[in-house]
């Protein structure tokens, strides 16, 4: 009987063993699937770290970009300002000279005869030659007229 007890023992420890072997075996593919995932994950990650190293790149291109067009244009709007300035002071000026030019029109124009009513049904005479600077005075007058009537010139 002591050989069956001895031959139990030894087959339970074979049993157990053969357990144990088939159990590290399960154990050494599993750390093999993880091993390759972690490579594969290194990867990844070394691929992250050169997509993030482009991203700030570009960021900081950008970053100098915007600084570049800001500059640009603060300085395209300062010389827009400066303009309209100096266009506001011409108008003013072309005003006042078309006020004087109106003045001056009025002045050289002759005083209009007033007309008698008894006259008024008379034939009129045909209008006497106009002088190159009445025309010209005239022209003026007109120009002046329709500034003030449209707010434009033409």
């Amino acid at each position: 009987m002591s050989h069956v007890l001895g031959l139990a023992i030894e087959s339970l420890v074979a049993m157990l063993l053969m357990l144990t072997i088939g159990y590290c075996w399960l154990l050494n593919k599993r750390l093999q699937r993880l091993k390759a995932d972690e490579h594969s994950l290194k990867a990844t990650i070394a691929e992250l770290i050169t997509a993030t190293e482009i991203a700030e790149r570009a960021i900081g291109g950008l970053k100098h970009a915007v600084r570049d067009v800001n500059e640009n244009l603060g300085n395209q709007l300062d010389a827009a300002t400066q303009m309209s300035a100096q266009l506001k002071n011409q108008l003013a000026e072309g005003d006042g000279v078309v006020r004087r030019l109106s003045k001056i029109a009025m002045a050289a124009r002759p005083p209009e005869p007033v007309h008698a009513p008894a006259q008024a049904a008379a034939p009129v005479a045909p209008a006497p030659r106009v002088s190159a600077a009445r025309a010209v005075a005239a022209a003026a007058e007109a120009f002046t007229e329709r500034r003030r009537a449209g707010g434009l010139a033409a």
